[in-house]
Order: C-alpha cells, then structure tokens, then sequence
C-alpha cells in the first residue's frame, strides 16, 4: 500500500478511536469526568509521531467545534472548549505532541516526553477551570486535576504499549 494512504488510513483510525475512548466516560461531581481520553491522546501520539499526533488531536477538536458529539459525554461544540474543562481540551494537543516526541526512542526519554505533556495538559486545564470557576489554581488542582494523575499516567503507560505492540504487527510509517 502507498505509504501516503497507509499515513492517512492510520490517523483517520485513530481519531475515530479518540472519538470513541473518549465517550468512555464517568461523570464527577468536580464537573470533569473521568474518561479513556488521554489514553487516546498516548496512542494518537505514540503511533503517529508529532505532527500525524497533533494533526489527529487537532482534527478531533475541529469536530467537536463543529457540534459532533465527539467530547466526553457525547457533547460538542465550541462552548466545550470555552467551558470550564475546555483547558483540558486544548492541553491535549500538547500531550499527543509530546507523546510523539518520544515515539522510536528508547530508555526513559519516551517516559520523559509523556509526563511533561501530561502535566502541561492538565496546567492548561486547572488554569482554565480556575478562572472560569473564580477559584485559586491550589483548589482547582486538589480538585480537578489531583484525583485524575494516576489514572492518566497508567493511561499514558497503556497507550505506550500498545503503540508498539500495533508497531510491531503494521509496517511502521515514516
């Protein structure tokens, strides 16, 4: 298969999967739900690299501007974006980024990459929500951001993972 389509093919797969982990979802009384996003985001980066990462992530957003029920909860539109978990929204562009910086490396770089997307994803999100909910960014955080760590960081390990194991049975793509 041309190498372009096989490129095309696989993005468009996964923003589907993004699509579909992110309606995954459990709703909290903090008003941000837990869901299998950032898994997707892991996965989007790991597979695709930086820019086939981000343009799926991008292209996910777009949909979810334009009203499809792609969001957690299948919600959508801009209001999505502009709302209080709207920073998280954004700050997945920044994880799936640097999930593909660390795609091809080996040792603890990838591990690196990940974790500094991560906390730049949910900075944006606790900045975000604090200032649309007029409460201090320490609040915020203990609130919106603490409880989900754990959760998101075995969901960056997961999306990782799978990424090779996918790697290792498709021909990889430059």
């Amino acid at each position: 298969m041309n190498e372009k389509v096989r490129s095309m093919t696989r993005m468009a797969a996964c923003t589907a999967v993004l699509c579909v982990l992110s309606q995954i979802s459990f709703p909290l009384p903090s008003g941000v739900p837990v869901t299998l996003q950032t898994l997707g985001m892991a996965l989007c980066g790991c597979l695709l690299g930086v820019r086939r990462g981000a343009i799926c992530v991008a292209v996910y957003l777009l949909l979810g501007m334009a009203g499809l029920p792609v969001f957690a909860g299948f919600t959508g539109g801009v209001s999505k974006l502009a709302g209080p978990t709207g920073g998280f929204l954004i700050g997945f562009i920044f994880l799936a980024t640097l999930c593909g910086l660390g795609r091809g490396k080996a040792g603890l770089a990838p591990w690196l990459y990940m974790a500094l997307g991560l906390l730049l994803c949910h900075a944006a999100g606790v900045i975000q929500f604090a200032l649309l909910g007029g409460r201090s960014l320490t609040e915020t955080f203990l609130v919106v951001s603490l409880p989900y760590i754990v959760k998101d960081a075995l969901s960056l390990a997961a999306g990782r993972l799978l990424a090779a194991g996918i790697d290792k049975r498709l021909a990889p793509i430059a």
